[in-house]
């Protein structure tokens, strides 16, 4: 289930990017539909330079928000220090001191996403076609705290390694006669050394997977994200002014008669 949540996670902001970049300033004359208000009024010619700052600021959060997820899910001693290294390395002093100093990172990161596409030129109906990825980040989110705040009980962890080393205890017992044409018993002790690896084993297999986020490869995902999402917004704007009137009129083409 933590593996799907950041798959998710992959999947939403790649999709996040993608939309962001594609629509940037986008608005066809399709768009005085009735219910968009036939009067919608035109966007200002794009600045090239402002498209890059923009769409790099929605690449920018997106990473913020999953790395500061990942540290959120990780152990408090484990990855303070390159987090806040990372944060401050990528973004600017005062967002970097906003999301830092946030009692909860994650929800700060997601909230400057959301001002990063409200920033976007373009219409209201494609930016809350963005922002829909916003709430499947809420319940990875949500999902991954439910994780890792309702682990199994430490009782149950308790009696079954209590368990097994009282049953491993007396296990040379119940081998001993089996045993016995070996020269002095002999082979009993690989074989009962052999029995306790695989049953302490499958106990410690048990108890990683109660802190699935421990054994996650978190910080590849953080990082595969950030160079997808950096990759997405530097193709903005790429032969769409060359390609504009082409594709006026292929639409022109398709649109029935009105």
């Amino acid at each position: 289930e933590a593996r799907k949540f950041w798959g998710l996670n992959i999947n939403h902001t790649r999709d996040l990017n993608r939309m962001a970049t594609a629509w940037y300033g986008n608005q066809s004359e399709f768009d005085g539909t009735g219910f968009m208000e036939p009067s919608t009024e035109k966007l200002a010619p794009i600045d090239p330079a402002e498209r890059q700052y923009l769409l790099g600021q929605v690449s920018l959060m997106t990473w913020a928000f999953v790395r500061s997820m990942k540290r959120h899910l990780s152990p408090p001693d484990e990855d303070e220090e390159d987090f806040v290294a990372e944060i401050r390395a990528r973004l600017t002093p005062d967002q970097s001191d906003a999301i830092i100093s946030a009692v909860h990172r994650p929800n700060r990161a997601l909230f400057d996403l959301s001002v990063a596409i409200e920033q976007l030129p373009m219409h209201f109906v494609r930016k809350n076609s963005i922002n829909g990825n916003l709430s499947i980040f809420e319940d990875t989110l949500g999902g991954s705290e439910r994780l890792l705040s309702s682990p199994v009980p430490l009782f149950y962890s308790r009696h079954t390694a209590r368990f097994l080393s009282t049953w491993m205890l007396f296990l040379p017992f119940a081998l001993y006669e089996p045993f016995a044409n070996s020269w002095n018993h002999i082979i009993m002790v690989p074989a009962t050394s052999f029995i306790a690896i695989c049953l302490f084993g499958i106990e410690e297999l048990a108890t990683q997977l109660e802190e699935p986020f421990t054994i996650l490869p978190m910080q590849g995902f953080c990082d595969k994200i950030g160079a997808n999402c950096d990759e997405i917004v530097s193709w903005a704007g790429q032969g769409q002014d060359d390609e504009a009137d082409v594709v006026r009129q292929n639409l022109e083409a398709l649109m029935p008669s009105r």
